[in-house]
């Protein structure tokens, strides 16, 4: 039976090893059907062409300026598990690194014709075993002083939009996302409760209902699992919050 094209990016940011692994790819192609995705010369530029380009297998340096490879390879195991990474480096000394980091396979350069068949025979294998059925919840990726931090969904407190920016609220710290509440609340509907127009509460975290202490009536406000900032909850959404909490 005829094997489908393996679809491989190409991370390095020397442009001759980039060459080298093309050539490389075309001298296989009938032993390993493959087909190139594209090329990056960093870890940022792989991500956005992961995005667009949508390829099985991430071929990737370690060391490299920016997202090195090893960020680049959590980021993708967290996001993107259904991608393959196999490293090619000159560096044996992150092997340990590499396999605990569930990388199919570990090229030492220059990398030789017949391993990278082995490599690419390896990733064909663990190829779809990570679909986009697949329930596990995938972590916020949020930008700051130049890296991708991955902050776990479920560390998360509430988000709270502020004028072109959400900010989400775990028990260590705040980070600022470029996203829209909307769409926050639409990609993760089982996880968060809408309390007020600003803000969601992750429903795990919220141990009751308090009343503001104020004269006249007052509001009502969500108190939070071991933290102390009560969040107000909107006239708007009281009898929904009610509704969602059994009150």
């Amino acid at each position: 039976m005829t094997q489908s094209e393996l679809r491989v990016l190409v991370v390095d940011d020397e442009a001759p090893a980039r060459a080298r692994l093309r050539d490389l790819l075309g001298d296989i192609r009938e032993e390993q059907p493959n087909r190139i995705a594209g090329f990056a010369a960093n870890g940022e530029e792989a991500l956005r062409l992961v995005e667009s380009e949508k390829p099985d297998v991430v071929l990737a340096d370690i060391r490299m300026p920016g997202m090195d490879g090893v960020a680049l390879a959590e980021h993708l195991h967290a996001v993107h598990p259904g991608v393959v990474v196999i490293f090619t480096t000159a560096y044996e000394e992150y092997a340990v690194q590499a396999f605990d980091l569930a990388v199919a396979d570990y090229l030492v350069k220059p990398v030789r014709a017949s391993r990278l068949v082995d490599a690419l025979e390896k990733a064909r294998k663990l190829c779809g075993q990570h679909g986009e059925s697949d329930s596990e919840e995938k972590p916020l990726s949020v930008t700051e002083r130049g890296r991708i931090l991955l902050v776990p969904i479920d560390t998360i407190l509430y988000l709270r939009a502020e004028q072109k920016y959400v900010t989400a609220r775990t028990h260590e710290r705040e980070y600022l996302l470029d996203d829209s509440l909307v769409h926050l609340e639409q990609a993760y509907p089982d996880r968060f409760l809408r309390i007020h127009r600003n803000c969601l509460v992750a429903k795990a975290a919220i141990a009751g209902v308090e009343r503001e202490h104020s004269e006249g009536e007052g509001r009502w406000l969500i108190v939070l699992k071991e933290f102390e900032e009560p969040l107000p909850i909107s006239r708007r959404q009281w009898p929904s919050v009610k509704e969602a909490l059994g009150l």
